[in-house]
């Protein structure tokens, strides 16, 4: 059995992590690549970082954090955050990022994912999706959570895993930072029509949600930033929780 890994989320503005709910009330975390280095010493299996400052310069200043952060980490991370092209990527793969995510580009042009997955290949593509619960339905939704799309998540993802995404990053947006639990009815749902491996993000507030999103959720990897942030939950007890539980982790070194 694949171990379940523990990834902590770093959002970052003006070069800054921040963390609030539901992508608002965002307040101060600390530096972005101190906050890496921790996690990884602490046993973090991978990091993901997501720009969410809108500006011009973003893929100079996206590179030179991820040439920041490869220069501190001994552990794989993702780097996001108004990627829309094949230039953007190439520039984060040369600094140093490991994979790539990509959000709202793709679902306003879908062929961005085969031309990613053709230039750079699959296991470099992370397709982040941000949905909500519409009456009934779960929508897609873009510029956090503002504007409802007419993607249904579960056809999305899977037209996104036949274009050729790696990996599927979802998170719930009614479910982001509630520290109320995951998605995991979703999250189970979706597992089951895709073959690609699926971060679960939202709602994680402690140790518990983390063996219920693996074993009612069904999520390849758990995602989570204010509770790593804080404090609140250690990742070396976290993992010896999950292991207790009969969950496969990596060892902390």
């Amino acid at each position: 059995m694949l171990a379940k890994r523990i990834i902590p989320c770093l959002d970052i503005k003006d070069g800054r992590t921040v963390k609030g709910v539901n992508f608002v009330n965002l307040r101060d975390a600390g530096d972005p690549v101190e906050l890496g280095a921790k996690y990884s010493q602490a046993g973090a299996d991978e990091l993901v970082f997501l720009d969410i400052t809108a500006t011009h310069e973003r893929r100079k200043t996206l590179a030179d954090l991820a040439r920041d952060i490869a220069r501190h980490l001994n552990i794989p991370f993702t780097i996001g955050g108004g990627i829309k092209a094949l230039a953007d990527v190439d520039v984060l793969l040369d600094a140093g990022a490991d994979k790539v995510s990509i959000n709202s580009a793709a679902v306003r042009r879908p062929e961005l994912i085969d031309e990613l997955a053709y230039a750079f290949g699959k296991q470099f593509v992370v397709l982040a999706v941000d949905a909500k619960l519409v009456d009934g339905d779960w929508y897609v939704h873009l510029n956090g959570g503002r504007i409802k799309t007419e993607h249904k998540l579960f056809d999305w993802v899977h037209e996104a895993q036949e274009r050729g995404a790696g990996e599927i990053l979802f998170t719930s947006m009614d479910h982001d930072g509630t520290k109320a639990g995951f998605a995991n009815a979703a999250l189970a749902e979706m597992s089951d029509r895709l073959s690609i491996p699926i971060i679960a993000s939202g709602g994680a507030g402690n140790k518990e949600h983390f063996a219920d999103v693996f074993k009612a959720g069904k999520a390849d990897a758990g995602l989570a930033a204010s509770i790593f942030h804080f404090g609140e939950v250690e990742i070396a007890d976290l993992k010896q929780y999950l292991a207790a539980e009969g969950v496969a982790v990596r060892p902390v070194n």
